[in-house]
């Protein structure tokens, strides 16, 4: 019997696919995967990603600021995204989160954490899950989830990467684990121990193309392909049957992105 999967995570939209989408999505379709999440980081991208996921069945798409981009919000982008959220192939509100790789000043936490509770408050109001960006973050993630009443949102929190408490203050919310190329990553048994902790039943799949491409692929663009050969591996360290791990990450996904 064949995997079915779901790529719940990667950026479709992104230019680096502009030559070769078409191919991409067919080498996707060849690999199992029937249905992917293209997300945006920015107004302007995910008006793209809405475009990309008209053109291809199966590809729905989400609506976001990326913390990365928090100094573009305002009441005006705010409303867009309000729009755009609207659209019958959006699904999810995200990437948004917090990020303290690249700039951690005082002034632009304040921002990134002012950002990402609003964007949370109108993901809320409007009933829609929210896919979860976290670098260097994930205390004040779970924090700021928490004051927010995130268990009545729901979600993924993308490229789990965090503590086993970390990761069960997650899952008390009702958020799902995503899991990617790094979980293949040779020196990342930390990571794949914990994610077998936490057991199948909470976990989605993804490959966050074109980046972060699973360990055969690395150094490569990442491609939703590719989600197959990161559910094979996991499934191999387990000791479950890769059918199985899609099945479960499959319908997994179905319900964090309460998609019928």
């Amino acid at each position: 019997m064949p995997m079915k999967l779901f790529d719940s995570h990667c950026h479709f939209h992104d230019k680096r696919f502009n030559d070769d989408r078409d191919a991409s999505f067919q080498r996707a379709i060849d690999s199992g995967v029937t249905r992917i999440l293209t997300l945006g980081d920015d107004l302007e991208a995910s008006r793209k990603a809405i475009e990309v996921a008209e053109q291809y069945e199966g590809v729905v798409a989400a609506a976001g600021v990326h913390p990365s981009n928090a100094r573009s919000w305002n009441e005006s982008s705010a409303n867009e995204l309000e729009e755009l959220l609207a659209h019958p192939k959006v699904c999810v509100l995200g990437e948004i989160g917090l990020d303290y790789y690249w700039d951690k000043t005082d002034e632009f936490v304040e921002i990134q954490h002012r950002v990402f509770r609003e964007q949370l408050r109108m993901a809320k109001r409007l009933n829609y899950p929210v896919s979860i960006h976290s670098r260097e973050s994930n205390a004040d993630v779970l924090t700021i989830l928490e004051e927010e009443d995130g268990a009545n949102i729901g979600g993924v929190l993308h490229c789990f990467s965090g503590s086993l408490e970390e990761a069960r203050r997650g899952l008390a919310l009702g958020f799902y684990l995503g899991v990617g190329g790094p979980v293949t990553y040779k020196k990342n048994d930390e990571l794949r121990e914990l994610l077998a902790e936490i057991g199948t039943e909470h976990l989605v799949v993804e490959t966050d193309a074109p980046y972060l491409s699973p360990q055969p692929f690395r150094g490569k663009r990442n491609e939703p392909a590719y989600v197959a050969t990161t559910c094979q591996l996991f499934a191999e360290f387990l000791s479950v049957a890769p059918e199985q791990m899609a099945e479960v990450t499959y319908n997994n996904a179905l319900k964090a992105l309460r998609i019928s």
